[in-house]
């Protein structure tokens, strides 16, 4: 198996963040790690994203990766701060071969036929599908699957506690994506506590 998405098996959630204070990525990378989630991903939606990524990938034993990556140059910034992995809304073929040519994983956004066999054609079998929820939940990614035994999905977008169970339960998801593991208001009043707490519970349920 691919080790990115052995590692995503096991973890089965990747937090979302968008980050305003660099300051407290690190603390924050501490925090979903004690609560069995030792991964980010970053999105580059503030300015502070790149700052943020360099000092959570001090953190030893956590994957941190780069989201909103929309050019090849926010790529090469997100990989030159320390991300491990990158994330896409869409999916932009000049991204993903430069991507397979530095050897780093990614995932492509995706929500029609079409655009997966585009991502299939560039050799990308992992795939993100977003927004999840706004495009049909789990009725629609079953439907959208079928053809594609070979893909396996990260849905992002709309997920929380209430349907995490879901989209885990179905056997071509690796994992999910979800910013509802630490809310802009816990990480702004530094409330790891609160954080790892909501971590530990998502995993409970992952692993239940």
């Amino acid at each position: 198996m691919d080790p990115f998405l052995n590692f995503l098996r096991q973890i089965r959630i990747v937090p979302v963040v968008s980050i305003d204070d660099a300051g407290k990525a690190a603390p924050l990378a501490e925090a979903l790690k004690a609560g069995g989630l030792p991964c980010i991903e970053f999105t580059f939606r503030t300015p502070a994203a790149a700052a943020a990524i360099e000092k959570a990938a001090r953190v030893e034993g956590v994957r941190i990766g780069a989201g909103t990556v929309l050019t090849v140059g926010l790529a090469r910034r997100a990989l030159d701060a320390g991300a491990q992995f990158l994330v896409a809304p869409g999916l932009n073929p000049k991204l993903v071969e430069f991507c397979l040519a530095c050897k780093v994983p990614v995932l492509p956004g995706v929500a029609t036929p079409t655009e997966i066999e585009t991502a299939l054609s560039l050799g990308i079998s992992l795939l993100k599908y977003f927004p999840a929820e706004a495009f049909g939940g789990t009725k629609t990614l079953k439907a959208l699957a079928a053809p594609y035994p070979s893909v396996q999905f990260v849905p992002t977008g709309g997920i929380d506690m209430h349907n995490l169970k879901d989209y885990l339960a179905l056997p071509f998801v690796a994992a999910v994506g979800g910013s509802f593991l630490a809310k802009a208001a816990d990480i702004e009043e530094g409330r790891w506590a609160a954080i790892s707490a909501t971590a530990r519970e998502a995993r409970r349920i992952a692993d239940g």
